[in-house]
């Protein structure tokens, strides 16, 4: 009996000791996971704002879709300079202008016309996977982006734009009540529980709330 007893007061031990341990290490899980997904979709979030800034100095709107954002990063392109030569420091000293460098040979400036997914984001980015969420395993999540225009404090007219994701969705298969948390702590403070760069309701010069 004496022999059962003390088995099972082990097994206790055990047992707590590994709740335990599994209380701490859960949170710092957690934790990493979501600092690793929040980087991912951050740099994603950056790409598009690139792209959305670029398509309004064309367009003078934002893209209202990614599909519209990808036709004019696959079809459309962008002014790219190309520099040869500096000014010496003896040229600048004499008060030379780049413009009289140029014309007379001793540097060159050329402009060609480039893709823009090139030249917003590089050779070889693949434009198709920019509406997905990146780092969440299972289906793929596809961000919300909307566009509106709002009025400044001027009386100007300032076109703005909003891509985003939740929380709920990101995080969809990780601790649940560790999501909740992070959910509830954003309500109560008043921001957006997830990861969104622009805005709908303030012109907040297309800033990420990571920022």
């Amino acid at each position: 009996m004496k022999v059962t007893l003390k088995i099972l007061l082990a097994a206790a031990v055990v047992v707590l000791c590994y709740m335990c341990y599994r209380s701490v290490r859960t949170p710092m899980e957690y934790d990493d996971e979501k600092e690793a997904r929040d980087n991912a979709i951050i740099a994603r979030l950056v790409e598009i704002r690139k792209a959305q800034i670029e398509y309004k100095n064309v367009y003078k709107t934002h893209a209202g879709s990614f599909d519209d954002l990808e036709k004019f990063l696959n079809t459309d392109k962008l002014p790219f300079l190309i520099k040869e030569g500096e000014l010496t420091d003896e040229q600048l000293e004499q008060g030379m202008t780049e413009q009289e460098a140029v014309k007379k040979g001793l540097i060159k400036r050329d402009t060609v016309w480039v893709l823009a997914k090139d030249t917003i984001l590089g050779k070889g980015y693949d434009v198709s996977q920019m509406r997905y969420v990146p780092g969440v395993p299972g289906e793929k999540i596809t961000f919300h982006m909307d566009t509106a225009t709002l009025q400044s404090g001027s009386g100007y007219e300032i076109k703005v734009f909003v891509c985003e994701v939740p929380f709920a969705d990101y995080l969809r298969d990780m601790d649940a009540q560790l999501t909740y948390n992070n959910i509830d702590k954003a309500q109560k403070q008043g921001k957006y529980p997830g990861l969104r760069v622009g805005s709908l309701e303030e012109i907040n010069n297309n800033a990420g709330n990571w920022e």
